[in-house]
């Protein structure tokens, strides 16, 4: 899917077998300790739900935040994994706690993004569940890649706002080439409100 997102290719299936091969193997203690961290945060959620610990609502709703927050960031670590050509845990955590830290709102759309997966996991047949895998992988890559394609596009700030001009900028670029008047002026034609 990385390659596939980047480079609108396939890679060969040599390729494919052997980044497989060399992510099975490291990725079995990530698979347990991911499930072990789920595992206790059903239990917790469980618990602060039907009111067997003191905390409340607000606990449970500190818990929901904090197990949807960990959804996100999982789901980065998948994306930097498959970029680093898997079998990289480690650096790929670090990788996506950095990115994580200095892109919240990339952050909150991969929670996003995890968080209705898991809902629609709830909903749909059993045998659906790697469909929608793949389908929550490809969307993971793409609110990873969106913002690196926009940023690429993007002009520089210069009054404030990111990506406009300023409007002195914006106004001279709709203006037409002016025309000599008889009297030596000159005064700009008014722009057509159709023309950028």
């Amino acid at each position: 899917m990385h390659d596939w997102a980047r480079t609108g290719s396939w890679p060969s299936a040599r390729a494919t077998v052997r980044r497989f091969g060399r992510s099975v193997l490291p990725g079995v203690p990530v698979s347990l300790l991911t499930l072990t961290v789920a595992g206790l945060l059903a239990a917790d959620l469980a618990a602060l739900a039907t009111g067997r610990v003191p905390g409340g609502s607000p606990a449970l709703l500190v818990t929901v935040l904090v197990a949807a927050g960990l959804t996100g960031y999982a789901g980065l670590v998948v994306v930097e994994v498959g970029g680093n050509g898997g079998g990289r845990w480690r650096a790929a955590a670090r990788s996506a706690a950095r990115a994580c830290l200095d892109a919240p709102a990339r952050w909150a759309a991969l929670t996003g993004v995890t968080v209705l997966a898991g809902l629609l996991a709830v909903l749909v047949t059993p045998v659906a569940v790697p469909i929608l895998a793949g389908y929550t992988v490809a969307a993971l890559h793409a609110v990873v890649g969106r913002p690196a394609r926009a940023a690429s596009r993007r002009r520089p700030a210069h009054d404030g706002v990111a990506g406009r001009r300023p409007a002195s900028a914006r106004a001279a670029s709709r203006r037409r080439p002016v025309r000599a008047r008889a009297a030596g002026r000159r005064r700009p034609v008014p722009a057509h409100p159709e023309l950028p």
